[in-house]
């Protein structure tokens, strides 16, 4: 079959309404789902873009490759190989529309990139900017004989929060600058690292629901420019016999956890991405499959789908393939916990399980949050109750899970932790400059 791999950027699961969202923000995503299958649980455990991406397309965790921080001088080793690699040794022709650069270029036959407007003053149609080099890669496709794996690369929802109209002002009717309304204070005033974003782009807002509602029209304009994508596949020959593929490297926080508009926190919010798949045999019938599942187990489950399954264990991916559950229905049984870390704007650890998340802080000067943090999933989905101080129990209990995994995993790969050996790559100076350390720009280039 052929693969088509989307990835919208920054894109929450619990802002989809196939995920009970009450927003109608992705009507076409939905109806996606309606007809293939969606994982109700799939989380990115290393975030947030660089270390999100290699993980999806390694099928590795951060021991294997490294890559725990955006923007950072460490490079996976050249003996992983990416999930277009292999498709590409295997017969396949492959393609991208995608700006990542860097290693995440590897294994393509033909890669695109694309640009948008940085004028503050206008929306940035990035949709559709992809949509353009998306369907220069997927004419490069339908022009050749050979079964074909496509990635595309959308960057809407993040930052900027600009959607053209008609959704630039589709979930807010109201004053984003009233002088009396005073709920986006706290982060206009005390929050240094992220007010440049506000400043230029959203000059003067004084309502925090304002960007919460644009970050929603972003998801609703990105949710419709992938209907020219999903046209486009059903005019191509073989375009029937397609895996379809969506999901994000991180999700968003908003305001829950005086983070705002970013997306570093070992949170659900950022931690929890969606991911739908539908093909008319294998993944198909609207379920929606329970249990924990990774980042790390997209990669065995397209090559598996694609018949390559001996693939996943030529590279020794560590994930599961998600096939069967797909095709059963049944709830995913494959891992009781996953382990999660972050060092971009902060350096952090920690253990998500079926019911608790437990985060360990190694460093963060930017939000001074408190040392262990330990939530109830089940009670406290929105994690707004630290139980790290009630439950010390249950703290040592994972903590030392998470050390014995670190410890294991470190025999498995004979090296050496790499949140220990690598700093923060993004730090912040005064109230409205960031640093880059290294020369690095927040997000890549456009090509």
């Amino acid at each position: 079959m052929n693969v088509l791999f989307i990835a919208i950027d920054t894109l929450r699961a619990d802002h989809l309404g196939c995920y009970g969202y009450g927003r109608p923000t992705s009507p076409h995503l939905d109806r996606l789902a309606e007809r293939g299958v969606r994982f109700d649980q799939f989380i990115a455990p290393h975030i947030p873009t660089h270390p999100g991406y290699t993980t999806l397309f390694s099928g590795k965790d951060v021991f294997d490759h490294h890559i725990v921080a955006q923007g950072g001088q460490v490079e996976p080793p050249a003996s992983i190989k990416f999930l277009p690699e292999i498709m590409q040794e295997n017969g396949y022709f492959t393609v991208a529309a995608d700006n990542l650069g860097r290693w995440f270029t590897r294994g393509y036959d033909l890669y695109k990139g694309y640009r948008w407007g940085r004028n503050t003053q206008r929306p940035w149609r990035k949709a559709e900017a992809v949509n353009r080099a998306a369907r220069g890669v997927l004419k490069a496709c339908a022009d050749q004989d050979r079964p074909w794996f496509a990635f595309l690369h959308y960057w809407d929802p993040h930052t900027p929060y600009l959607p053209p109209a008609p959704f630039h002002r589709m979930f807010y009717s109201g004053n984003e600058k009233d002088p009396a309304n005073n709920s986006a204070y706290e982060m206009m005033n005390n929050y240094p690292a992220f007010q440049y974003y506000f400043a230029e782009w959203m000059p003067g807002i004084t309502d925090v629901e304002f960007p919460k509602a644009q970050y929603d029209a972003e998801i609703a304009y990105v949710d419709t420019c992938l209907t020219h994508i999903f046209t486009y596949l059903q005019q191509m020959p073989g375009g029937e016999d397609t895996l379809i593929a969506i999901t994000s490297d991180h999700g968003e926080e908003l305001d829950e956890h005086q983070m705002w508009f970013d997306h570093h926190g070992l949170y659900e919010t950022n931690l929890r991405v969606p991911l739908l798949m539908h093909h008319p045999d294998a993944f198909s019938g609207g379920k929606s499959i329970g249990g924990l599942t990774v980042h790390q187990d997209l990669a065995p489950t397209i090559l598996e789908a694609a018949g390559l399954k001996q693939a996943i264990t030529e590279q020794q991916l560590p994930g599961h393939s998600l096939l069967e559950a797909a095709q059963s229905g049944a709830e995913v049984q494959a891992r009781d916990y996953t382990y999660i870390c972050e060092c971009t704007w902060m350096k952090k650890r920690g253990l998500r399980t079926k019911q608790y998340k437990f985060i360990q802080s190694l460093y963060d000067e930017l939000h001074k949050r408190e040392p262990f943090e330990l939530y109830d999933l089940k009670k406290d989905p929105q994690e707004q109750h630290n139980l790290a101080d009630s439950k010390p129990e249950m703290v040592e209990k994972l903590q030392g899970e998470m050390e014995k995994h670190i410890q294991k995993r470190l025999a498995e790969t004979g090296g050496t932790d790499p949140l220990e050996e690598q700093h923060i790559t993004l730090t912040h100076v005064g109230n409205v400059n960031v640093a880059v350390p290294d020369n690095q720009v927040l997000e890549p280039e456009e090509d």
